[in-house]
């Protein structure tokens, strides 16, 4: 399949997340709205190029769980491929070339909406070696870990092979609108999840402690191209992924 067709298969999975309209964000429309800085931006992009499991939780609707979703997942592997989760646990394709998406933890005949069972058989793809990618209404790793192994009986195996764990902090301001910001990152390499950036109330991100999943030098390298792409105004997720699979960097 060529290029084009590629970013558009991508795109169109991603799009199938909004529910809220408008036009889906990526990591730099995200670096530009202050959610990340570069050293962190640099972080979750080489994560998410290497084939990471993800799951982003915020406690508001609005907060930008989604959002922030969709903007990492336009960082997977040039050959992973996008399927929801709908029906059956048991997605098209290779599972080291897959990622499932469950658009949301929650209930309802929402589509791609998992819940009991369906998101035990969803966490459950990580143990064949599929991908997984989702969202939840949760500001903690702790308040993550209840809602998953405790209301919905997923085993703690299953949800310690999700390698990113990316917590938001939503303040409301003017009317309805959010300043979002990522206040948490935990990643997991299989030894446990550690606590590795947090996001400060000055607006500031530090980091807690070195990554076991990619190297401070493939930090830099994606740093770098996150900040490429910004200086040739390359933001919308198209284009980004249009950038990444055109073997530019």
């Amino acid at each position: 399949m060529e290029t084009a067709a590629l970013v558009a298969a991508h795109v169109r999975e991603l799009d199938r997340c909004n529910q809220r309209g408008g036009r889906m964000l990526s990591l730099v429309d995200l670096l530009e709205a202050g959610t990340v800085d570069l050293p962190l931006a640099g972080y979750l992009a080489a994560a998410m190029r290497q084939g990471s499991s993800l799951l982003v939780g915020a406690v508001p609707g609005g907060a930008g769980k989604t959002t922030v979703m969709a903007a990492l997942l336009n960082w997977l592997p040039d050959g992973v491929v996008l399927r929801p989760a709908d029906g059956a646990m048991a997605p098209a394709g290779e599972p080291s070339s897959v990622c499932c998406v469950a658009h949301e933890i929650g209930r309802g005949p929402y589509f791609a909406y998992v819940w009991g069972q369906q998101a035990r058989d969803f966490f459950a793809l990580t143990r064949r070696g599929y991908l997984v990618a989702t969202n939840l209404h949760a500001d903690t790793l702790e308040q993550t870990r209840q809602q998953l192994g405790g209301e919905n009986g997923v085993p703690a195996a299953d949800l310690e092979r999700v390698h990113l764990k990316v917590y938001l902090r939503a303040e409301r301001g003017p009317g309805w609108s959010y300043r979002r910001a990522v206040s948490a990152v935990w990643e997991n390499d299989g030894s446990g999840d550690r606590l590795i950036w947090t996001g400060e109330r000055d607006e500031s991100f530090r980091r807690q402690a070195p990554s076991t999943l990619v190297t401070a030098d493939d930090e830099a390298r994606h740093a770098g191209i996150v900040g490429d792409l910004q200086r040739r105004g390359l933001r919308r997720i198209e284009e980004v992924r249009g950038a990444l699979l055109s073997g530019g960097f």
